[in-house]
């Protein structure tokens, strides 16, 4: 199987201090991250929908091989009752992805850290992420926020459903190690800005071992290091892949 390390997204000021080449345009941002990383998070698909257009320039600025990962709407994950996003879900999924072709990596949708697990809930939301999409195949993962989530009810939940539970180093949210799909996904954030590749060695040593420890599931590895110290995440992205070869 695969394992991809990548970023949130390739639009970050200081990254052109950290990581773009003297001179870059930002126009040409894209095609050099996607060409240092092998995956990418998008985060704008959260907060607004794209054009079709959007995703066939994406797609076409990347390499043979590249995947992206989408953030699924808030207007979807951050209702009062995930029951009810039927028609929010159709809308996300039919707003263009197809334009992505097979540089389409998975969905993941991430609810609020207040919403507490109700199983009724969780159970209707799961059944209403499809599966496909005018003949494209769709992955989707779930990150939670809550502790109540920690519990072997939720992820047997997404087990049947197919559903990817993300795996979450962030101290607000659980750390769910469990295989609930033919994919694994993770989002670490405990980068330091004193440090230029973001961890340090023993770190990176330790989350290359967990990738591998995952990819011996027999799953593809998405493992984007996001946020903290944003700055970092492109070199803590390329210094993961080098330990994993």
């Amino acid at each position: 199987m695969t394992i991809r390390t990548g970023i949130g997204g390739w639009v970050y000021e200081p990254w052109r201090e950290t990581f773009y080449p003297k001179g870059t345009r930002q126009a040409d941002e894209l095609y050099y991250a996607s060409r240092a990383v092998q995956t990418i998070e998008i985060n704008a698909t959260f907060y607004s929908r794209q054009k079709p257009e959007s995703f066939a320039r994406w797609r076409d600025a990347t390499p043979e091989g590249f995947v992206f990962a989408l953030k699924g709407s808030r207007f979807v994950s951050n209702r009062r009752n995930l029951a009810e996003a039927g028609e929010g879900v159709r809308n996300f999924v039919a707003q263009g992805l197809v334009e992505l072709g097979d540089k389409l990596g998975p969905i993941f949708w991430q609810l609020a850290k207040t919403k507490k697990f109700d199983a009724d809930e969780i159970a209707a939301f799961l059944a209403l992420l499809p599966d496909e999409h005018e003949g494209l195949t769709l992955r989707h993962a779930i990150e939670v926020g809550h502790e109540s989530f920690a519990c072997a009810e939720f992820t047997e939940l997404a087990r049947r459903a197919g559903v990817a539970v993300v795996y979450s180093e962030e101290e607000a949210r659980p750390a769910i190690d469990e295989r609930t799909a033919g994919f694994r996904y993770a989002r670490l954030q405990g980068m330091k800005s004193e440090i230029e590749t973001g961890y340090p060695p023993a770190e990176l040593d330790r989350l290359a071992a967990l990738c591998r420890k995952w990819d011996r599931e027999g799953t593809d590895v998405f493992c984007f290091l996001i946020n903290g110290a944003k700055e970092r995440a492109p070199a803590a992205a390329m210094a993961l892949a080098q330990r994993l070869g």
